[in-house]
């Protein structure tokens, strides 16, 4: 079962120890699949960072778009992972719900997602703070950021702790959604496949 107090621990203590060195994985089990979903969305936010960078030029840009959806399926992916794992623990524990009884809006995956950019934005906002050529304005409004995402990262946090609790009494059901995304898929991506059928009529 997962412990979200944990989750979040591993979350924050990445964050810092990967701004740090270069980006290893200290866990196994579900605490392996939770960090190695982490570290995409680590990723990500620096691979935005850079797409947005003014003097970028075209070239870079371009190598960075792919980068982010490739990191993009990955993380959607292991958010599946993360959902797997409870599936098969759930199975081992030979706990069911009952056909009736409700899903929930997003899966513990997903929120675990949400936590992981959480704990990133959290992180970069305190950064924000610490620069010596932060003006008071910036520094007041970045507080006030500061004081909304933890907020947010509480009320999330309670809610899965909720939920995991409520799917491990059988209460709701745990389904695995898939993503499907289908840009990523040269099979499904008109643009494509059909640059392929071009080529070969």
């Amino acid at each position: 079962m997962i412990e979200v107090n944990s989750v979040l621990k591993l979350h924050d203590d990445m964050v810092v120890r990967w701004h740090d060195r270069e980006a290893d994985r200290p866990y196994d089990g579900i605490y392996g699949i939770v960090c190695e979903q982490h570290s995409f969305n680590f990723k990500l936010w620096h691979q935005e960072d850079v797409a947005r960078g003014p003097d970028l030029p075209d070239s870079r840009i371009a190598e960075v778009k792919r980068n982010i959806d490739r990191l993009n399926q990955l993380r959607n992916d292991w958010i599946e992972k993360v959902d797997d794992w409870i599936m098969g623990d759930l199975m081992e524990r030979r706990i069911s719900a009952a056909a009736d009884a409700p899903l929930n809006t997003e899966t513990p995956g997903s929120a675990i997602d949400r936590l992981s950019i959480l704990s990133l934005r959290m992180y970069h906002l305190h950064e924000q703070v610490g620069r010596a050529d932060a003006t008071p304005e910036l520094v007041t409004s970045v507080r006030k950021k500061i004081g909304v995402a933890i907020v947010q990262r509480d009320d999330l946090s309670d809610s899965l702790v909720e939920l995991i609790d409520e799917i491990y009494a059988g209460q709701k059901r745990h389904k695995t959604y898939r993503q499907m995304k289908m840009y990523n898929d040269p099979r499904l991506n008109p643009y494509i496949y059909g640059a392929e059928l071009k080529k070969a009529s």
